[in-house]
Formats: C-alpha cells, sequence, structure tokens
C-alpha cells in the first residue's frame, strides 16, 4: 500500500512541476513579443524625426563638412580594463579581481602575500569576517599596484 502512495504522489509532484514550467514558458513568451514591438515603434519613429532636419539644410550640411575636413581625427581614447581585473605579470593572464576570495585564482592569492598584503594563503575554513575585511582591503591595493593592472 504504501509504494502505491509513494507512486501517486510522485506522479502528481511531476504533473505539478510541468503545469508550473509551462505556466512560466507561456507567459514569457507573451510578455516578449510586446516589448519587442515598442521598441520597434521607437525605432521607426526616431529615423523620421532625423531624417526631417537633414533635408533642410543641405548644402549647410556640406559647408560645415568641408569646414571640418582639414581639422585632424582625435586620438581615439587607450581602450580601459574592465573596473577589478589584475593582470598575471608573469603570464599575461586578465582575471576580475573577485569579492569572493573563495573564487580568486592561486596566482591572484599567492601575488597577496608576495607583495606583503597578507600574511598567508587563507583556506576556505579559516575565512571570517575579520579575515574577509582585510582581504578586501589587500585586494583593491593589488588592483591597483601599476605591476599588476590590466
Amino acid at each position: 500500500m504504501a509504494e502505491v502512495l509513494f507512486i501517486l504522489t510522485t506522479i502528481f509532484v511531476a504533473y505539478v512541476v510541468y503545469a508550473v514550467v509551462n505556466d512560466q514558458r507561456a507567459t514569457a513568451k507573451s510578455t516578449v513579443p510586446q516589448v519587442k514591438s515598442e521598441k520597434q515603434e521607437v525605432a521607426a519613429v526616431q529615423p523620421q524625426a532625423a531624417a526631417a532636419p537633414q533635408k533642410e539644410a543641405p548644402a549647410a550640411r556640406r559647408a560645415a563638412a568641408r569646414r571640418a575636413a582639414p581639422a585632424k581625427p582625435a586620438a581615439a581614447p587607450a581602450p580601459e580594463a574592465g573596473k577589478g581585473e589584475v593582470r598575471n605579470p608573469a603570464t599575461g593572464e586578465v582575471v576580475s579581481a573577485h569579492s569572493n576570495y573563495r573564487f580568486t585564482k592561486r596566482w591572484v592569492k599567492e601575488a597577496l602575500v608576495a607583495e606583503g598584503l597578507l600574511d598567508k594563503i587563507y583556506k576556505n575554513n579559516e575565512l571570517d569576517a575579520a579575515a574577509e575585511a582585510k582581504i578586501k582591503g589587500a585586494m583593491a591595493k593589488l588592483a591597483s599596484m601599476d605591476k599588476y593592472q590590466a
């Protein structure tokens, strides 16, 4: 009798999960086209508004283009590294400086110790609030060092 009850309960739970997943899919599909249509309407309105002033003054545009042509193009800004990224000086590998010490790569942990920012490489069971605060400060200092900047 217990086996029959278990089988019926399992079938009922599977049905409930199936119904919930299908409801979520139907809801997601119905909301996505509405958002797309609004974006398409906005995109369709913008080119028309931008095209109207161009037709009014083509001579003025040509004159402005002639004046601007001799000017030298501005130098392209150097691509900036992402916020909180650290580069390994030995291999050139760039990784993000995680806020969670557990997900930080081994070479970053070794660099923190080598630079004297931390006393040791902490194990996961040694992490507490005080250690986390010390690690975050050390990670910020390491990311600001020229040697490790991405």
